[in-house]
């Protein structure tokens, strides 16, 4: 099979010749940096896409298409550009390097430690009112700048006969929300002044909605995959109630996913960390054909019960092999029989596309990587 082809077979619950493989098709499904380096230097092969990151802040770069197709990747992202107002712009004081997203939101990575960079400042922490939220600079969501690297790079994955994934254009309706407050402050919000927290869903929301509709028009009918994301877990619960999340960010996933629908046959991928089995049925309800990234060492997340209860309704892209503890710090024998162990247990009739948990963070050894690989390539036959 081609890998377009196989791809489609597992979106449609059809056993494929072999489980799809993803690596670098998303800024959810991933290589940070530091790995990438290291595979590539055991793989033998240069590094000059090393420094051309497809995510900033997680340190998460463009693989190389000798990269990709040497490990026989299956899919391809397209991935919007920075807005030809606010590039990409990162500045350097003595002890670190920070940026500003076009929402106004400050990220820094230390130079003492540069593994990721994290929020510093969030632009609308101390607004007391609406009309303190009303006067902030919000993004323009038609900035066309944002086409522009797409159609080549679908163009790329035509010619490859690579499944196309198209990404997301900013982060969350509820991560943007949290991010511009304060997580903290977002969630008193919800609880105390829901109109605060509302306007601002609302304003990610139509900024998304606006951007769907720009690049769905151009592209909806050239693509495979659309990412759209949220990240309501922890590692041990949702981070708000299921009501809450039913009765505020629900209606507003479910307006962009039939917005996604009505634009584009596409599958609708949705990425949420964390341990949210409570609102994986409404997830399924509003739209969402894939599932990722299938955290499967958290409470109820067992990914044997996932499959019982949720294979036949939505496809698990993630959950390929444990990576906080097996794929970072266990041997290649451990990763290689974790590996065998998810594909038994998720790739049976179809629905399932190998990746790890999340993306590959730094630290994890090439040696794991190569073991993982092998274990999909031996083990993902149908």
């Amino acid at each position: 099979m081609k890998s377009r082809e196989r791809l489609l077979a597992a979106l449609h619950h059809k056993n494929p010749d072999r489980v799809p493989l993803d690596i670098g098709s998303s800024m959810m499904t991933g290589i940070h940096r530091d790995a990438y380096h290291r595979w590539c230097s055991l793989l033998g092969l240069p590094q000059d896409a090393s420094n051309h990151y497809f995510e900033p802040s997680m340190q998460i770069v463009y693989a190389a298409e000798d990269f990709l197709d040497i490990l026989e990747i299956d899919t391809r992202p397209a991935l919007p550009a920075w807005p030809k107002d606010y590039p990409l712009d990162i500045h350097e004081d003595p002890d670190c390097k920070y940026y500003y997203d076009e929402w106004g939101y400050g990220l820094k990575m230390p130079k003492s430690d540069p593994i990721y960079y994290s929020l510093f400042y969030h632009p609308l922490r101390k607004a007391e009112y609406i009309s303190d939220l009303k006067i902030h600079p919000f993004p323009d969501p038609n900035d066309k700048t944002r086409l522009l690297p797409i159609n080549d790079q679908i163009q790329l994955a035509e010619q490859k006969e690579k499944a196309i994934v198209l990404n997301n254009v900013c982060a969350g309706t509820m991560e943007v929300a949290s991010w511009l407050r304060g997580l903290d402050q977002f969630l008193m919000d919800l609880a105390l002044q829901p109109e605060m927290a509302e306007y601002l869903l609302d304003k990610v929301v139509d900024f998304k909605l606006a951007y769907w509709k720009m690049v769905l028009e151009k592209f909806g009918d050239r693509i495979d995959v659309v990412v759209e994301s949220d990240d309501i877990g922890t590692q041990s619960s949702m981070l708000i109630s299921p009501r809450m999340y039913r009765t505020f960010i629900k209606p507003r996933h479910r307006q962009i996913i039939d917005l996604i629908k009505s634009q584009t046959s596409a599958k609708v991928f949705f990425h949420s960390c964390g341990a949210i089995r409570p609102i994986i049925p409404d997830l399924i309800e509003i739209g969402v054909d894939i599932l990722n990234p299938v955290q499967f060492n958290l409470p109820g997340m067992d990914a044997r019960s996932l499959k019982k209860d949720f294979g036949n309704d939505v496809v698990f892209w993630g959950g390929g092999v444990e990576t906080q503890s097996i794929l970072s710090r266990g041997s290649p024998v451990d990763v290689r029989e974790n590996v065998r162990q998810q594909i038994e247990i998720l790739a049976e009739s179809g629905g399932f596309v190998f990746a790890t948990v999340h993306n590959i963070q730094g630290e994890v050894p090439p040696e794991n990587l190569n073991a993982m690989w092998q274990a999909v390539m031996d083990f993902g036959r149908y």
